[in-house]
Parts: structure tokens; C-alpha cells; sequence
């Protein structure tokens, strides 16, 4: 490899760099703002949990149940069960 070449390698500031100009030569404020840009798409993580469901504003629930299909000893008990 002659002098004029330049290494590919990347030196160890590059490596730990979030990410590197390629062409151009941009100010500090530039930089700054691109850094602050990419940190917060970084940390904005997925979208936000989804909300547990409310049973008090399902629709079913002011639909009326029907009666246990065998009437017999515990069925008035059963006609309260959840299903």
C-alpha cells in the first residue's frame, strides 16, 4: 500500500462513533443537532403498551346471559358464574 492511500481500518474513536461525515464538512452546531436528532430517535423505543381492556364499557355485558342449559341443584349459583 503506498503513502497516498488511506487505511480502511477504523480507528478506535471511530468504532465507538455514532456516526461518522463521509463528505462535507459540517459546523459543531450541525453536528450537535444531528446527534441530538438521532439520540432522541434512538431512545424513543417502539410504540406504547397497549391498554388492558375495560370490561365495564364492553358492550356483551348489558346483553343478557341465557340460563344454564339443565336446570338442577347449583344452577341459580351457576347463572352468576362469569363464562
Amino acid at each position: 500500500m503506498s503513502s497516498d492511500q488511506v487505511s480502511e481500518e477504523p480507528t478506535p474513536e471511530e468504532r465507538r462513533a455514532l456516526f461518522r461525515v463521509v463528505r462535507g464538512e459540517p459546523t459543531d452546531e450541525e453536528l450537535a443537532a444531528l446527534t441530538v436528532v438521532i439520540a432522541a430517535a434512538a431512545s424513543a423505543g417502539g410504540p406504547p403498551p397497549a391498554k388492558p381492556r375495560d370490561l365495564w364499557s364492553e358492550p356483551a355485558s348489558l346483553l343478557r346471559t341465557p340460563l344454564p342449559p339443565t336446570p338442577g341443584p347449583g344452577a341459580w349459583k351457576a347463572s352468576a358464574l362469569p363464562r
